[in-house]
């Protein structure tokens, strides 16, 4: 397996001193940041804008060093909503115990979370700017776009349409529309006859796909135009991107999917600031650089 090194992320620096576990083959605590124990500030979010996500932390707790610590995940919405009915999260045979002063997620999520009193208000900070390929550095199988997915000897990697069903459904319907523009037959967007070619991920795709590409289980990745732009950005000699259709933010048939804030309760003490802060302009240039598009 071509293991991938992941950079550190988080809202303040390691503490110095303090073993480090890792093991490459598993994700199980990438999307866990910080410590839950110190910390006065708990965010849960959904996982795809981690990268932006963690330089908007680190930039609040510039502004408010008086915050101290902040803990967050970065998983699908689904586990994350688990965790904040259930009060905690099991990571194998760690358990944790924490509640999140802000949730954030896609608009439909927070919609549910609002309804069944979970969380008080919540606003539209960013939004993604479609769909990208993510390929192998050299490109291998001179994919160029959506008639390459179609080639019987292309190996396709597709978000997990169960476990992680918003980014599946963006990627899906984006591929239908470009398809259908481009006059190209795609046969494995149909859950009941997908050919053995396309591979599903288990439950994080933004940790997966690039994975599955670096071992070489598939040819391309079908991901947001944001992760596609991350992972050339901390693993320049192992990928590489292919627009599809028009490209990421000229396209039209392109997905977007808006990013939904939260204040689950009162948020705490710092919970409303950093509402305030995800839609001021610094958090927006932040999200900007990061291949998002910030909203108002």
């Amino acid at each position: 397996m071509a293991a991938l090194d992941w950079p550190y992320e988080g809202a303040q620096p390691p503490l110095e001193g303090v073993a480090r576990f890792v093991h490459a083959g598993s994700n199980i605590c990438l999307d866990f940041h910080g410590d839950p124990c110190s910390a006065q500030l708990v965010a849960f979010s959904d996982g795809n804008h981690h990268m932006a996500l963690a330089a908007a932390l680190c930039a609040f707790r510039d502004a408010h060093p008086q915050a101290g610590g902040v803990f967050y995940a970065t998983t699908p919405p689904r586990v994350i909503v688990e965790a904040l009915k259930a009060g905690g999260v099991r990571l194998g045979n760690l358990t944790i115990v924490v509640k999140p002063h802000v949730f954030i997620s896609p608009r439909p999520v927070l919609e549910r979370l609002a309804a069944e009193g979970y969380v008080r208000s919540h606003r539209p900070f960013a939004r993604s700017l479609g769909v990208a390929l993510l390929v192998s550095k050299g490109n291998p199988k001179a994919i160029r776009g959506v008639a390459d997915l179609a080639r019987a000897g292309v190996r396709v990697f597709l978000s997990n349409p169960v476990t992680e069903a918003v980014s599946y459904l963006a990627y899906a319907e984006t591929l239908r529309k470009v398809a259908a523009r481009e006059g190209v037959a795609l046969d494995f967007l149909d859950p009941d006859s997908r050919p053995a070619r396309v591979v599903c991920g288990e439950l994080i795709h933004h940790r997966e796909a690039p994975q599955c590409v670096a071992d070489g289980a598939v040819d391309v990745a079908v991901v947001f135009h944001h992760l596609a732009l991350r992972y050339v950005r901390i693993f320049p000699d192992r990928f590489e991107t292919v627009p599809l259709g028009l490209g990421a933010g000229a396209d039209p048939e392109h997905v977007a999917s808006a990013i939904h804030a939260g204040l689950v309760g009162d948020g705490g003490e710092w919970g409303a600031r950093l509402m305030d802060f995800l839609t001021g302009p610094v958090a927006a240039r932040i999200y900007e650089s990061h291949g998002l598009a910030a909203l108002p």
